[in-house]
């Protein structure tokens, strides 16, 4: 099966796709302005206790307080108080000479070690969702492609999905051997047969990143980000890269030194596989990734043999209702609805892997009667999910042949519709029209004043923020770009005026 990463970085945000067999299977996307992600370290400040929550409010210097239950503290919670302490007071790394506190009582309460106002080191366990902050804990790790690296922890943990005895002996040895103190590790998947230099290697490096980062605490304030992951293709590719992959393409020749880099570092053989991508037809276009998001993203989605499902959610759940639609009825009524049912199994997995939707779903499939076709449907689900890289729990059939499926929530759910997605697609391709438009007028025909007009979506983009690219050009250029909105034009569409006002004529 073949596997491939496709990214595509303009205006100041990264798309990524993973495509199996040419069709969409997970998508990503993240702008400069996202905060609190998932393994993101923070210096925050406690806001509220709650006692009969058992928990504390947490401020990071955002709208939403960050949740922290007593439970999410770790035994070490007091040693890292005394961490933050100390490094409070000195740039030097006072972590490797720490003595470790005692441990905190396992059924104590929250109260009895956290106070109003104590400045602690919290970890982004789930981003911010809906109308709830981000819940954290203070159980601090790094991840790295091998190995996590675990504060305050003396433990050694491998992965369950590693089940031969001797390599689950071999790899706790090896770690025995090269742990630091004052450290817990945790061994991933990935690990299985690495030989110890490779193993060592990331272990060292995820060490040198803490030590080197946690003197940020010295002067941090409330809300500084101390450790955190930059780059969300980095990121996927640490978790995802094996040997199934066969291409990795990047838009962006700075974001593809740096994957190729990357990938150099840990899988050397497979460097070959990273490409960049220069031709001007837009990268998510010619891989038919934009076509993929246009379909897949609205509340009905076909199933590819005939029938079709709905996707609905509430604060709750996500609802989802199979069809039969256009499905041939031929046979019976029970034949059918096993028929339409199967068939839109995959398209369910699909749907959750790629919208990232998380929580409690319930599938309300086609009522049928034989046990044995609602055991196969079980089985089928089971399978479909099987690739599907976050927590998740599938309980049989009701008798209502309803199924219930909980899947880890971390992060918000990816929502767009087919309207959202076709624009996005749109402005990115005029935006970068607009771009070389720019750049021709002032640096080949010399214009010196241009007026913009363009649709009320690019008008917000060319123009938000301190640092819009509206000033970014005049920074390059020396001449500011006057622009307008016109919510007539389409968003294909812009006007060019020169000083006198006059329309300039453009190739688009």
């Amino acid at each position: 099966m073949s596997s491939e990463i496709i990214i595509n970085s303009t205006r100041g945000k990264s798309r990524i796709g993973l495509l199996k067999e040419k069709k969409l299977v997970e998508f990503h996307q993240e702008t400069d302005e996202v905060k609190f992600n998932v393994g993101d370290i923070y210096l925050g400040r406690i806001k509220k206790i709650n006692k009969s929550l058992n928990a504390s409010f947490v401020d990071l210097g955002s709208e939403k307080d960050a949740f922290l239950h007593y439970l999410d503290l770790g035994p070490q919670f007091l040693s890292l108080k005394k961490l933050v302490k100390e490094q409070k007071k000195t740039t030097k790394n006072v972590f490797p000479s720490l003595k470790k506190e005692k441990d905190i009582n396992k059924f104590g309460t929250i109260n009895e070690v956290c106070s109003k106002g104590d400045e602690i080191l919290v970890q982004v366990v789930k981003e911010p969702i809906s109308t709830k902050g981000p819940r954290v804990t203070t159980e601090l790790s790094l991840a790295g492609r091998y190995l996590i690296l675990v504060a305050f922890s003396d433990s050694i943990n491998v992965s369950k999905k590693i089940t031969n005895k001797e390599e689950r002996s071999r790899l706790i040895n090896l770690i025995k051997a090269i742990k630091p103190k004052n450290f817990g590790v945790i061994v991933r998947t990935n690990a299985e047969s690495k030989p110890v230099s490779e193993l060592d290697k990331d272990l060292q490096d995820l060490v040198s990143l803490w030590n080197t980062k946690i003197t940020k605490v010295s002067k941090a304030k409330k809300g500084g980000r101390i450790i955190g992951e930059d780059n969300k293709a980095t990121l996927l590719l640490r978790d995802l890269l094996n040997s199934s992959f066969d291409n990795i393409i990047v838009d962006n020749k700075e974001l593809y030194n740096e994957i190729k880099l990357y990938v150099r570092k840990f899988e050397p053989k497979k460097e070959k596989i990273v490409k960049h991508y220069s031709s001007p037809a837009p990268i998510f276009e010619v891989y038919g990734i934009e076509k993929q998001l246009e379909s897949l993203f609205g509340e009905t989605v076909k199933v590819p043999e005939g029938g079709y499902i709905i996707i609905q959610h509430t604060e709750a759940l996500h609802a989802i209702d199979v069809n039969s639609g256009k499905t041939s009825k031929a046979g019976s009524q029970e034949e059918t609805a096993i028929k339409v049912n199967l068939d839109s199994v995959k398209t369910i997995a699909r749907q959750l892997r790629l919208r990232d939707i998380g929580g409690i779903i319930v599938i309300d499939f086609i009522d049928m009667r034989k046990i044995s076709n609602k055991k196969l449907l079980y089985s089928a689900m089971k399978k479909a999910m099987s690739e599907d890289r976050s927590k998740h729990t599938i309980l049989p059939l009701s008798r209502f042949c309803l199924m219930q499926i909980t899947r880890q929530r971390v992060r918000p759910e990816l929502k767009m519709s087919k309207e959202e997605a076709e624009l996005d697609s749109q402005g990115t391709q005029t935006a970068d029209v607009i771009e070389q438009t720019i750049e021709h007028l002032f640096n080949k025909q010399n214009q010196k004043n241009i007026q913009l007009i363009v649709h009320p979506y690019l008008f917000s983009y060319f123009t938000i923020g301190v640092l819009s690219r509206q000033y970014k050009w005049f920074i390059k250029y020396r001449r500011w770009v006057k622009i307008k909105q016109d919510p007539d034009l389409s968003i294909k569409d812009f006007i060019v005026l020169d000083s006198d006002g006059q329309k300039i004529e453009t190739k688009k």
